[in-house]
Formats: structure tokens, sequence, C-alpha cells
């Protein structure tokens, strides 16, 4: 009786708990409790955080990879590998038999790693975003192209501090303010670092309203904040669903890694401005969305384990996610700058600055700052162009890396 008690505590979590597994957890709980408490991201960092949670409790093994066993034809020895490596040819040859399954997770996760989660968030974000402001005023493409300037100066950044050029580009999409293209890129070029890099997207993504204020504010003056533009034009329900049909075609044709993200949001968009499946617009919107944040959030996470999140280059990868959204939110607003002399005084800088892809919340900031300059303005709508801008801006940059590096 006391040997069984004794291997029943063995196999327990408690025995079997390591000091970097119990920091993890303690993350994990610093996470939950911004997202609950704070209301930073909740829809992403509630998930992520809990997949941190579950990833780090020992011999939980929530991501544990399946154990196959392979007879081979010509030893006749048994061969147990993991993860599918199927070793040497004559192994190849052999039959094969699972002997272990994986993790719930690990074969949720295998929705992330494969690149099939973030372009159906894409889809429900397309469903979800009106692009009339952007059609409207076609040079805030500009401030959302501008605005992804911070990928490519944090990529530089990234090369200096010794990270492959895989890595530098999955660290440098932090900039864009994206999170499902982060994971995107991160999943296909950098995996390991996949925990680390969700992490920092979504939490810079959370303190839009406290990170992009003083740089707007001391990128411009009083009077600069206090422009008033003039009110966008209509735009015809035909260009609304042309638009996504264009970008799509134009998208593919000139950095066609990119398509899967921005068609898969044109898709969204087209389902929204067509006006005829509205039930497939509502499912996109809402179940679908739903469902896939949940498994994109958890697995995501769970890929946060303490063998490969806690380490210097952690660190560094924060730090360096933070300088690229400073220098996105920067070059938005300088561009914005140099577009308000040109025109005459008629672009207030501060739009330039949503030119992130974090919808609508960068667009919310530059209103917010907007009104605090002059409680009559109102820049909400002619920020929206430049944020939505930034959404495409960062799946296309995404897809220049991928191309480059992939």
């Amino acid at each position: 009786m006391g040997q069984a008690l004794n291997n029943f505590w063995l196999d327990t979590g408690f025995a079997n708990m390591q000091g970097n597994q119990m920091i993890m957890i303690l993350i994990s709980f610093v996470l939950l409790y911004l997202a609950i408490k704070k209301g930073f991201e909740p829809l992403l960092l509630v998930p992520i955080a809990f997949g941190m949670l579950l990833t780090n409790l020992p011999v939980a093994g929530v991501m544990g990879s399946p154990v196959y066993e392979i007879l081979t034809s010509g030893s006749g020895k048994e061969v147990t590998i993991a993860q599918g490596v199927f070793g040497n040819a004559e192994a190849m040859s052999g039959i094969l038999h699972l002997e272990k399954t994986g993790g719930l997770l690990h074969y949720l996760y295998q929705g992330s790693k494969l690149g099939i989660f973030p372009p159906l968030i894409f889809l429900g974000v397309g469903a979800m975003t009106d692009f009339g402001p952007l059609i409207a005023n076609p040079k805030s493409l500009l401030l959302g192209a501008a605005a992804q300037f911070g990928i490519y100066v944090t990529f530089a950044g990234a090369i200096a501090l010794g990270f492959t050029a895989q890595e530098a580009s999955a660290i440098g999409i932090i900039g864009g303010a994206d999170g499902p293209t982060a994971i995107f890129l991160a999943s296909k070029l950098a995996p390991d670092k996949l925990g680390a890099i969700a992490v920092a997207a979504y939490s810079y993504m959370a303190l839009v309203p406290v990170i992009q204020p003083p740089i707007m504010r001391f990128l411009t003056t009083k009077d600069e904040r206090e422009i008033k533009m003039s009110q966008l034009r209509n735009v015809t329900k035909t260009e609304k669903i042309v638009f996504p049909i264009v970008v799509a075609i134009l998208v593919a044709l000139i950095v066609p890694p990119a398509t899967a993200l921005v068609g898969m949001l044109m898709l969204g968009n087209l389902f929204k401005e067509c006006g005829v499946v509205g039930r497939l617009t509502d499912t996109a919107q809402n179940a679908l969305m739903n469902i896939v944040t949940i498994f994109l959030g958890v697995t995501v996470g769970a890929t946060a384990s303490a063998e490969y999140f806690l380490q210097a280059e952690t660190l560094k990868i924060i730090a360096l996610g933070i300088v690229a959204f400073g220098f996105g939110t920067a070059t938005g607003v300088l561009l914005a700058k140099l577009m308000n002399k040109l025109s005459g005084g008629t672009i207030n800088p501060l739009i330039g600055s949503a030119g992130v892809s974090a919808v609508p919340m960068a667009a919310r900031v530059s209103q917010v700052e907007g009104q605090k300059a002059d409680p009559s303005n109102f820049l909400l709508m002619h920020a929206m162009g430049p944020n939505v801008a930034g959404v495409i801006g960062s799946a296309v940059s995404a897809g220049v890396l991928l191309s480059l590096f992939g």
C-alpha cells in the first residue's frame, strides 16, 4: 500500500514541479489579471494566458507530441520515435503503429502551425470592417504604409542583436500591431519564438492607448492637433463591392505569399458589402470568429513553455516589440505632418498614428487626442482610413518578409 501511494505521489504534478514552470505559471496569472481586471485585449489574452498555464503544468502533457512505434521489415526490431520523425529509410519501410496519442492542444495547434487560424481571423475581421473611409480618401493608404516602417527598423535591430533573418522578420512584424499576422509569420519563420512574439504583440496592442499618445503629442503642435478635417464623401455600394475584389487580385499578383491573409480579409469584406449573404457575414463575424479566437489563443499560449519562454532572447523580443510599435506610430504621424504641409494645412497629423493595424483602437486614440486639443474636433472616420489601410499593410509586409526569407 505504501509503495502504491508513493507511486501515486511521484506521478502527480506536485512531485514533478520545477522552478521555471512555477515562474511561467505566475506569468500566466499576471496576464490573466491584466486581461480580466484591466481589460487588456481580454478576448485573446485570456485564452493565451490560460494556454500558457496549461502547458506549464507538469505531467499534464497537453502539448505532448504523439509517439509512434515502427516494426522494421529488415531487422524485426521495434523503434519508438516521437513527433512523427521516421528516421532512416529502413524504418520508413516498416509498419507504423501509434503507441501514444499527443495532447489535445498539440492537435489544435496544427491550425496555428499550418497557418490556418490567422487567415480565418482575417475573414472575420474583413466581415466587420468598413473600407469606406479608405476608399473616400485613398491618400490614407500612404499613412497605413508609413506606419509599417517600424517593422523594417526592428528587423534591422533584431539582426544586429544576433537573431536570424527569419526570427528578425517574425519579431519585426510586431510593429504592425496585428496579432494574427504576427502569429502567421512567426509560425512559419520562427515557431520556437511564437509564444514570446504573440504575448508581445497582443500586449502592445492592448497598450495602444498608453503607448501612442505621448509619441503623438511629442511630434505635433497644439495647432496641428486642433486641425479640423472636411467631411468625407459618400462612397457608393458599387465601390465597396469592387474594392475587395481589386485589392485581392493586386496583392495576389504583387506579393503572392500575402494572398492567404489579404484574400480572406477581402472575402469577409465582400460578404459584408455585397448584401446577399447575410448568414455568411453573421457567421464570419460571430460564431466562426469566436471559435477560431479560442483555438488560436489557447494554442499560441501553449507554445510558451518554460524551456522556450524563459530565455534572454524573450526579453530582447519584448524590448524590440516596443521599439517596433513606437517607430510605426512615429513614422505614421511624421508622414501625416508632411501631407498636411503639402495640402495647405487640411490634414490633422494625429490620424497618421492610426496607420498601425490595431482596429479600431488606434483610430479611437486619434479621436481622443484630437478632442483633447479641441472638444469639437471629430477625427474618428478620418483615422479609420489609415487604420484599415494598416491591416492591409501589415499583411503585405508579412508577405514580403515571407517571400524574402521563407
